[in-house]
């Protein structure tokens, strides 16, 4: 009998949020079928790879530098789980290292822990820390054509964003709406997605509203008496899975609900569609021009003019149209599908 084969083994890192980890998700699936994979992100990652990238083993790490604030703080850093995490990833004996983002501070890692072939793109002379050191896709490149060009060296095809395979899923009448997003930047405001759900409800959609915990009193308080407030990537999977169509900020629930085979309609704020829209051929966005897009999560003005601009004829003229190609019979009967 022919020994097993042994793979060779893998790190790859995303220490971002969900939606990052979400279009992460094709190349770890890819990269699974060839390498023992090993990921390096925060705890999210448990849950979202049981659902999507079961094969993939996930070692949870919190970054100092992923915080909103105080991010440089070297006195509070968590240093002793840093050098034990270096203690554990020595053991794993990676022969391949990865980040897919233009960081110089995921390089550092990569260098700090060891891993022998590291590749990225640099930055900032951080190129020194690299053995493959990538050029960047164009400037107006999808998130996701990074990791295609991961996937590359390392001899994997990954599909263009636009054949992307989207998971299947039974037809619904129901539209989900998820007011919550990771920075209050991204967030349009919770009055107007009131009477957005309002005006959808005259015009005989069914429709959930779900929230971020912070926001459920809100919502309670505004009569909504069934908004679910999801506190886990299990309980938002959950919540999606009946939905025909989805509404929402640009944050992570709405690239959840694309990667589940649900068309999405983002509101976009501060960040850039173009770089982070939802991976679903049927994505669809509004967003107001502004000439220091992208601004991430803080705002150079007293107000985030981005998002708050988004006024609400405009928007609903847009959800009507979205809609209209994604729920197509509003008034039939509820068949159960009933958050």
């Amino acid at each position: 009998m022919d020994p097993p084969v042994t793979k060779p083994k893998l790190l790859a890192i995303e220490l971002w949020g969900v939606g990052d980890l979400v279009i992460a998700t094709p190349f770890l699936q890819a990269a699974s079928e060839v390498f023992d994979v090993t990921l390096l992100a925060k705890p999210h990652a448990q849950a979202l790879g049981a659902r999507f990238f079961p094969s993939v083993k996930v070692i949870e790490f919190v970054a100092p530098w992923t915080a909103f604030r105080h991010k440089y703080r070297l006195l509070h850093w968590p240093w002793r789980e840093i050098f034990r995490l270096r203690a554990l990833i020595a053991q794993g004996n990676f022969g391949f290292g990865l980040s897919a983002r233009w960081d110089p501070r995921d390089h550092v890692l990569l260098r700090f822990l060891g891993i022998r072939r590291r590749i990225g793109f640099p930055r900032r002379g951080s190129g020194i820390l690299l053995t493959d050191a990538l050029t960047r896709p164009g400037p107006e490149a999808h998130r996701y054509e990074y990791w295609r060009k991961v996937a590359q060296v390392l001899n994997l095809d990954l599909p263009p964003r636009e054949k992307i395979g989207i998971a299947s899923k039974p037809a619904s009448d129901l539209v989900v709406i998820h007011t919550g997003a990771g920075n209050e930047v991204r967030v349009w405001p919770l009055d107007r997605y009131r009477n957005l759900v309002a005006k959808l409800r005259r015009e005989k959609y069914k429709v959930a509203v779900l929230c971020d915990v912070p926001q459920q009193a809100w919502w309670l308080s505004a009569g909504e008496k069934t908004v679910i407030a999801p506190q886990s990537i299990k309980e938002l999977d959950t919540s999606l899975c009946l939905a025909g169509a989805f509404i929402g900020n640009d944050s992570g629930p709405g690239h959840l609900a694309a990667l589940s085979g649900i068309p999405t309609f983002t509101l976009f704020g501060s960040a850039v569609p173009e770089w982070f829209a939802p991976l679903h051929p049927a994505a669809e966005w509004l967003i107001k021009p502004c000439p220091y897009r992208p601004c991430w999560n803080y705002c150079r003005f007293p107000a985030p003019n981005c998002i708050l601009d988004l006024d609400e004829e405009w928007v609903w003229s847009r959800v009507q149209q979205f809609l209209t190609k994604h729920i197509r019979n509003p008034s039939a009967p509820c068949s159960g599908s009933r958050l």
